[in-house]
């Protein structure tokens, strides 16, 4: 018989001042510390430590085919906090939710409430309330318990929708890449489509064909009166003219070309043909949103998106000033909003007053608004909740990466109240009497800070990097602008630039952030994860904080493409955003989202499976075939080893293993190059070099009982000796050679000995299983069920005897293997 929920009371026009007892539901330790100490004894806060709950992590936990029903799984732990509520809610009048304003927090609250009726810890007299802390400070959150509101329900089925479709991805896609490319699985539908962007601007710059082109540059001579005295004058000025033509970039594409210009240019007299003088306004940059904080922390500060995301959190939740009160410095960081409210600017304005001038404040308050897609601007602006407090109050308090972070949002919202910046320039051209050549010379100078007065400040010290940018251009300025139609002027010297053009950059972190924004992919609070998933699969790397996709990342990749080009289209999965918004808003049903959705998904994972590996192998060669075959000799596919086969691109059957070998396989067993291994065949070994050429086996003997070869062979985990040759049905004896620093130097006898093992040195008298004594590419060790204790480097392994390898199991350098045992898990469905 299904649980009646308790009718929930409609929440007071009120919560503070408190009228009677309440537990006040937060998400992590620090910030329940510091509400509590605003709220005095009538109000108890507890942390819910996130989410209470999450899809069961296997296949089966959405089901389509029951309404989209969901299998729910409680860790072990999160028991632990649900007590604590519900013992807390015990004579209580309010439970107030103030999980974080966003999606993920509406869940949490929607969790909570529905464990708490499954538990009947919900009594009818209990009033349910959700509130919003947009900031953490004393005024903030006494005000959000003004105005509590009952949980969005339009939210939680975003949450609902977007967990869903995430799942559904990953637990339907990982299946088939286990199966058709080893040791990859699933990026998850806004990682595919990052992944995406990071592969094909890998194969832009792989295609990228360099074009040469040439520029003159020239220096020019003058006269000047300075003080009543005649001064030689130099600037410098670029070719923009030739032969009555306008120059384009290509113009000049060849020495010879421009050697030929440069005799003209000897041959020639130049005069100051014009000049003109515009002045240009500089706008502020608007306050930071959660993916402009994560850009210019990469660029400005070398922060990871992560790393960044880390410090905003603690910059949030709140530290002890030197008064001893607690505080959060900035205002929520998961936000994709511009706006500043009133009170704020205001504020901001006074200050900029003060501190810089009156001229140096906007008129009225500046109001920002995104223009990138999917922008759902519901929260404020990350800004400093109090913008008086400046960094330098915060040196003996925050690190010194938090001040950093502090100072770089503090700078940006007293910035984005200012007034713009003035450049003056101008542009001077320079021409023999035709005109047939022409040259341009440029300058510019800041004639009112403007806004970048704050940039000048001391208190931006720790994120100042070009404090003069701008102002070192005086001198050259009033060079040109003194110079007058018809001055003559004195060639110089005359220099001839060689360029390229450049393939386009690889993607950093931040202007990733940038593009996933600009085509709506994401949200603000998963760039971050997006990122680090990416990298913790092994599917991008960085180096000098820039993104490489990895040769496995490039496979995912074009498998997604080719077979499911749906999930890793850029429109797609903006749109998708859009959909999520308009459930966010009530316009759009959930389940019939998905239903629409998982209707087309579901093709695409019917036809994919049935798609033979070799296709897929076939398909990866074509894609990458200039890359995969770029090391070869000469570039000739042909087999060396055979002379008949063609060197093709393969999957190996066994482990995780891509490599380039014969065709003729297995007549010919010829590994060309071994692009990526799995995991160590044991579990004491470490992950694996890998092999970038594998070479033909060599012979060291025949075994002296049964006259089989003994073979020293390269494989995509090193070298190893074989006991025998390969041959259908039958497995070889293989041991690794991994100790042996010289190869080149392994005998028959070494060969023999090593392929001794591993031995069983007798029953364990506890359990009767054996203990047995094995080689690795990382020394001896005794195993026993799965324990690991390795044998000392001094110990001989002759010398090891069933009661030394007892006590070496017993000993503290011991460890196991194999997959531990998972916690206790609760499940519903619902």
């Amino acid at each position: 018989m299904p649980r009646t929920k308790p009718k929930e009371k409609r929440s007071p026009k009120q919560l503070y001042p408190p009228t009677g007892k309440s537990v006040v539901v937060v998400e992590s330790v620090t910030k329940a510390k510091v509400i509590q100490g605003y709220l005095g004894d009538m109000f108890e806060v507890l942390p819910s430590y996130g989410h209470i709950r999450d899809l069961a992590a296997r296949s089966g936990s959405v089901r389509p085919d029951d309404d989209f029903s969901m299998v729910w799984e409680v860790p072990s732990a999160a028991w632990t906090h649900l007590k604590s509520i519900k013992v807390a809610l015990t004579g209580v009048k309010n439970l107030i939710l103030a999980s974080d304003p966003d999606r993920e927090g509406e869940a949490i609250a929607w969790h909570i409430v529905e464990m708490l009726q499954q538990q009947d810890a919900l009594h009818s007299d209990v009033t349910v309330a959700r509130v919003v802390f947009h900031e953490i400070t004393e005024a903030s959150i006494k005000s959000a318990l003004q105005s509590p509101r009952d949980i969005d329900q339009n939210l939680v089925n975003a949450y609902l929708a977007r967990r869903a479709l995430d799942y559904l991805i990953g637990f339907n896609i990982s299946p088939l890449l286990w199966r058709k490319l080893p040791g990859c699985s699933s990026a998850g539908r806004v990682q595919s489509a990052a992944l995406s962007l990071i592969s094909e601007r890998e194969m832009e710059i792989e295609d990228f064909k360099p074009q040469e082109y040439w520029t003159i540059e020239v220096e020019f001579k003058g006269k000047q009166l300075v003080s009543s005295v005649n001064t030689t004058i130099h600037f410098s000025s670029l070719l923009t003219r030739s032969d009555f033509k306008k120059l384009t970039q290509f113009s000049i594409s060849s020495h010879a070309n421009a050697r030929e210009i440069e005799q003209k240019i000897y041959s020639s007299n130049f005069e100051v043909m014009g000049s003109k003088r515009s002045k240009m306004r500089r706008n502020p940059l608007p306050p930071y949103i959660t993916s402009s904080l994560q850009q210019d922390a990469a660029n400005k500060l070398h922060f990871p998106a992560t790393y960044t995301m880390k410090l905003a959190q603690k910059l949030y939740e709140g530290v002890q000033l030197s008064d001893g009160k607690v505080a959060g410095l900035i205002t929520y960081i998961r936000t994709d909003g511009l706006n500043v409210s009133s009170e704020a600017s205001n504020e901001i304005r006074s200050l900029v007053s003060e501190r810089y001038g009156q001229e140096f404040a906007s008129k009225s308050a500046l109001q920002y608004f995104k223009k990138v897609k999917n922008a759902q601007e519901a929260h404020e602006a990350v800004r400093p909740t109090d913008i008086r407090r400046l960094p330098s109050m915060l040196v003996q308090i925050l690190d010194e990466d938090l001040l950093k972070l502090y100072t770089l949002i503090w700078s940006r919202a007293m910035a984005c109240q200012m007034e713009p910046a003035i450049i003056d320039q101008i542009q001077l051209e320079i021409g023999d009497a035709g005109p047939a050549i022409c040259f341009r010379s440029t300058c510019s100078r800041v004639e009112f800070l403007g806004y970048q007065a704050v940039y000048m400040d001391a208190e931006a010290g720790t994120i100042r990097y070009k404090e003069n940018e701008g102002n070192d251009n005086d001198e050259a300025f009033n060079i040109l602008s003194a110079l007058k139609t018809g001055d003559p002027l004195d060639l110089g010297k005359v220099e001839l630039k060689q360029h390229s053009t450049q393939p386009p950059s690889r993607y950093s972190e931040g202007s990733l952030i940038k593009k996933l924004e600009e085509l709506g992919i994401g949200r603000p609070s998963t760039y971050a994860t997006t990122i680090k998933v990416l990298q913790d699969r092994n599917y991008v790397t960085v180096k000098s904080r820039v993104l490489y996709p990895g040769f496995r990342g490039r496979m995912v990749s074009a498998f997604l493409s080719h077979y499911f080009s749906e999930v890793t289209d850029y429109s797609f999965t903006a749109d998708m955003e859009t959909e999520l918004d308009n459930v966010s808003a009530g316009l759009t049903e959930w389940k019939g989202l998905l239903k629409d959705y998982w209707t087309r998904f579901s093709t695409y994972c019917t036809r994919a499976g049935s798609v033979h590996i070799h296709q897929v192998e076939k398909m990866l060669e074509k894609t990458f075939a200039e890359s995969l075959f770029a090391s070869l000799p000469d570039k000739s596919r042909t087999c060396p080893s055979c002379l008949e086969g063609t060197l093709v691109f393969k999957v190996s059957r066994f482990g995780a293993g891509y490599f380039i070998g014969c065709d003729q396989h297995p007549k010919c067993k010829y590994i060309a190059r071994t692009l990526y291994g799995g995991e160590g065949e044991e579990e004491e070994e470490e992950s694996p070099k890998t092999n970038t050429a594998v070479e033909a086996p060599k012979v060291l003997g025949l075994n002296p009982g049964s006259d089989e070869k003994i073979l020293l062979k390269s494989g995509p985990y090193g070298y190893y000796v074989q006991l025998g040759e390969d041959r259908k049905g039958y497995s070889p004896k293989r041991a690794s050679v991994g100790q042996k620093k010289d190869v080149d130097s392994i005998t028959l006898s070494d060969a023999l000995e090593l392929l001794r093992y591993p031995v069983t040195l007798g029953n364990h008298p506890k359990d009767g299983q054996p203990v047995m004594l094995k080689l690795s590419k990382l020394g001896f060790a005794i195993t026993h069920r799965n324990i690991i204790a390795p044998i000392p480097k001094n110990k001989k392994p002759n010398e090891i005897t069933l009661e030394k390898a007892l006590e070496l199991l017993l000993g503290k350098d011991v460890r196991r293997f194999g997959r531990p045992k998972k916690k206790a898990k609760v499940e519903e469905v619902i």
